[in-house]
């Protein structure tokens, strides 16, 4: 954010399950004047990375950018915890677009199911069997068959997430391109996934939908029972996380190529 004479407006809300972040809330609020989030400038969220993922989809329509600050386990997508400074720090705090995903989920009864993920949108068996999957890049087959426990499409601010968890490559957020990674895949062995571009539409279709059930989940929402899955990127979407100048969310990721 530039300098201003006038500090912006802010409203703050925490995590209601970390008792952490309400204490913080509690002494934010006795040190700072807020306002509510529909007058505020900017919104500060205190918690964790999930957290913070609540609170960029309650105000997704917002457009108002969002400081987190840590009050979690990982915190990659939070600034670290002071409480001294806070509107300086929210005035100089450096801005961070994001695009989400739009995952398009369709049931077996023909139920159309949509929601946002700003992290990724996972297929995961529901059952001891495992999952087969078939995968369409742009109209075009890539995959007649996966059978994994899933599969999923990653954002690169989430590429540091699950898709990291099931060895999917970190994506710098400006590298223009979305992670797809199998989820501890069974054939083909040596598959490990592929990058595409941000403008690709993916379409997965469950093969033995009924023998073999799949779960859809984007972020938090879960649509189980699914046939078929398209996901891209939605850029009539934008999200703004706000980032201190000296640990923005580009370093962050580039840190953690090298094991920051």
């Amino acid at each position: 954010m530039e300098d201003s004479s006038t500090p912006p407006k802010i409203a703050i809300v925490a995590s209601e399950t970390s008792e952490t972040a309400q204490v913080a809330l509690h002494h934010f609020t006795a040190q700072y004047p807020t306002v509510s989030p529909e007058e505020a400038d900017i919104i500060v969220a205190i918690g964790g990375d999930g957290f913070m993922l609540e609170t960029l989809h309650r105000f997704i329509k917002s457009g108002k950018p969002i400081y987190g600050i840590n009050r979690g386990t990982v915190g990659f997508l939070m600034n670290h915890y002071a409480e001294s400074g806070l509107l300086e720090r929210v005035t100089a705090a450096q801005p961070v677009t994001l695009y989400p995903l739009r995952m398009i989920a369709y049931q077996g009864d023909g139920t159309k199911n949509e929601a946002l993920a700003i992290n990724e949108v996972s297929l995961l068996r529901e059952t001891r069997q495992s999952a087969k999957i078939c995968i369409t890049v742009n109209g075009r087959v890539r995959l007649n068959e996966l059978a994994s426990d899933g599969v999923l499409l990653s954002t690169p601010a989430g590429s540091t997430a699950y898709n990291l968890s099931a060895h999917g490559p970190i994506l710098p957020l400006d590298s223009n391109v979305m992670a797809l990674t199998p989820i501890s895949a069974f054939r083909p062995r040596r598959w490990r996934g592929a990058l595409v571009s941000h403008t690709s539409v993916i379409q997965f279709d469950m093969l033995e939908s009924a023998k073999r059930p799949v779960s859809a989940v984007a972020d938090f929402t879960e649509v189980r029972d699914v046939i078929r899955v398209t996901v891209q990127e939605d850029r009539s979407v934008t999200l703004t996380l706000l980032f201190d100048p000296e640990m923005s969310l580009n370093e962050r990721i580039m840190a953690e190529q090298f094991g920051g």
